[in-house]
């Protein structure tokens, strides 16, 4: 399973979300810190979810953070993330997007 399924995994499992993007974005570090040429180092999430209503940003941040710890730990340099309204026009009826 890619770092990416992992992520995706984790991350619905964890918050139901209404709304789920992963985006490896490691070929546009290329040459950065932490940068592989395997690629899966840099990621981008973007996440619709009940779950976070009322939390400050960075309760959001950490919650997602603290999920997917083994896989900072592990090969994933940075990850990029945008919290997303449930009820706003970014977030569209509950899917996960695919690459």
């Amino acid at each position: 399973m890619s770092t990416r399924e992992i992520i995706i995994e984790k991350l619905s499992a964890r918050f139901d979300p209404l709304h789920l993007e992963v985006i490896d974005e490691s070929d546009r570090h290329r040459g950065h810190s932490g940068w592989r040429k395997e690629g899966e180092t840099h990621f981008r999430v973007r996440i619709a979810t009940r779950q976070f209503a009322g939390k400050p940003r960075l309760a959001q941040h950490r919650a997602i953070m603290d999920e997917l710890q083994p896989e900072l730990r592990t090969g994933v340099h940075a990850l990029a993330i945008e919290v997303l309204s449930p009820d706003g026009p970014l977030a569209p009826p509950a899917r996960v997007e695919e690459p």
